[in-house]
Order: structure tokens, then sequence, then C-alpha cells
């Protein structure tokens, strides 16, 4: 019995210390950049993207924040107790330096380029999160914010949670039957619209929410002109909310483009906030599922509760 106890006793020992030993040696996360990047301590993260920073305050890491961008709206808490580095892709590499950090999580596509050389010849590691805008980008999403922090459990449940609540989507989407053209647009300026293509967080939240995306000729966001909006028949445009810079409906209604199209005629627009719309974070599945029954009323009745998993399921520990 004695022996046993003994074993038990030096098996244990052995484990925690080959976890010391691991922890010690750092973590190995191999971002958008094609490379891997050891993180050794990443109890003074700066996150730079919106999505990262929900990711982050839904694992129960929000105490490890020492600093995050202006676009980490959500929760409120972020941009209210964190210290701000400025907008994603105006970042200045002394304002995220200035604070101390032993970890840079930032999100692929923040800038601008110089400020980026600068993170990545700093001694801080600096992670670059891809931002692929999937279903399956978003699980890797959260999977790879977890593992650099080093809380793969609570990752797995967060990315568990919010597949369960993706699977919900695709059953109300199954009951769309006669899919809408939806245009999202950006920008109306001096008459020419701002749209976005394939490859964008807005194409992908659209086939999301089981409609079809207008515009199917072009990758990302480009100007277009009345024949453009014309000829690709939107029934709906899609905006975001953005203060008293907000596309207004009535200028899309009284656009000469937008006049000769469906959307004139049902008056048909949508705005809804940014980051929960376009974030791609845990709560895209509810985005797409509340632009769903707005494009199609009837499915509120048919799809019953969205009961969202991510109420549910305790990742923050």
């Amino acid at each position: 019995m004695t022996f046993c106890r003994t074993l038990a006793n030096l098996l244990l020992s052995g484990t925690v210390a080959l976890a010391s030993a691991a922890q010690a040696a750092g973590i190995t996360v191999h971002d958008a950049r094609n490379r891997d990047v050891t993180v050794a301590d990443a109890a003074r993260t700066v996150s730079i993207g919106g999505a990262i920073t929900e990711i982050l305050y839904a694992l129960g890491l929000e105490r490890r924040l020492v600093g995050v961008d202006t676009t980490s709206l959500y929760p409120a808490a972020a941009l209210h107790d964190k210290p701000n580095v400025g907008y994603m892709r105006q970042i200045s590499a002394e304002g995220v330096l200035g604070l101390n950090p032993t970890l840079i999580l930032a999100i692929q596509g923040a800038g601008p380029r110089e400020t980026m050389d600068i993170l990545e010849t700093a001694k801080v590691p600096l992670v670059l999160v891809p931002e692929t805008f999937s279903e399956q980008g978003l699980i890797e999403k959260i999977k790879l914010v977890g593992h650099a922090m080093g809380v793969d459990g609570r990752a797995e449940c967060l990315a568990t949670a919010v597949d369960a609540d993706l699977a919900q989507l695709r059953a109300l989407r199954a009951k769309v039957t006669k899919p809408v053209r939806v245009m999202f647009v950006m920008s109306l300026l001096n008459g020419r619209a701002m749209v976005a293509g394939h490859k964008t967080a807005a194409d992908e939240i659209i086939q999301l929410a089981g409609a079809i995306n207008a515009v199917d000729d072009y990758d990302g966001y480009k100007n277009i002109g009345d024949e453009a909006i014309v000829a690709a028949r939107p029934d709906v445009v899609l905006s975001i909310e953005r203060g008293k810079d907000s596309l207004q409906a009535d200028a899309v209604y009284t656009h000469p483009g937008f006049a000769l199209t469906p959307v004139a005629a049902s008056k048909s627009f949508i705005a809804m906030d940014g980051l929960y719309l376009l974030g791609f974070g845990p709560r895209t599945a509810a985005a797409a599922r509340d632009l769903s029954v707005k494009l199609y009323p009837a499915l509120a009745g048919q799809g019953g509760t969205f009961a969202s998993s991510l109420s549910a399921a305790n990742c923050r520990q």
C-alpha cells in the first residue's frame, strides 16, 4: 500500500513538473502570417479587434487585458474600463508598447503596416488572428485566441456553444423557400454607393441569414454607380448603425439608382449594430438570426425562440 502511494505521488509530481516545464517553455501559436509565435506570458494582453476582445471577455479573461482598440464595443465595459489604443487600422506602436504588454493579439488587417512592422520587431509576442468569414473560421478564431491565452478548455466550451447556435441557425435557414437579394451599403458618398462584394463579413452574414448577396461580380468593397445598382436588382438594402454618420433609409429610397429597384418600391431598409452584425465574434449566429427574421418575418413564428447556448454555457472558468 505504501509503495502504491509513493508511486502515485511520484507520478503526480512528474505530471506537475512536466506541466510547469511546458508552461515555462511557452505556448506555440500558428497565426495568420503562417508563423509560429511563442507566448510565455499572457498576463498583460492588448487586444486589437472587437471580436478578439469579445472572445476574451466570454472566456473570463478581462483581468488580463491592459488595453483594447476602439472597435472593442462589446461588452461596453471593455472601452469603459480599459485603456484605448486607437482604431484598429490606425494603431500607434507607442500607444500599444507603452502599456508594457506581454502579449499582443491583433486581428488580421490591423494596421497601419508601419505600426505592425514595429510591433513585430519588438520583444513582445504578436499573434495575428486570422479573419476568415465563415462558420469554421469563427470556431477556429475562438480556439486560437483561447490557445494563445492558455485556456484551451474554456475555448472548447465557447466553441461548442457557438457551434450549437450555428446549428440552430442552419435549421432556421432551411425554412427559407425564396431567398431575397440583399445589398450591403457601407455609405453613400457623392451619389455613389460603397457596396460589399464577396469575401467580406457582410457577404457571409447575408448568406448565414438565408439571403443572396445582390453583388456577385467582385470581392471586397467597391463604389458603384447607378447602372450597377439597377442591374443588381436588390430587394433589401442592409447597412450598419454609426450614430450621426449612419446611412438613412430616405437617402436610399430617393437615390436615382435605388429608386429603380425593388428596394424603393417595398421600402426595405435594415440597419444593425456594426460589431454585432459584422464582427464575427461569439454573437454572430444570434446576429444572423435577427437579420433573417427581419428579412423573413414569417420565420419568427416558424423558428420559435432562438435560445442561444452562450447564455447557458459557463466558459469563464
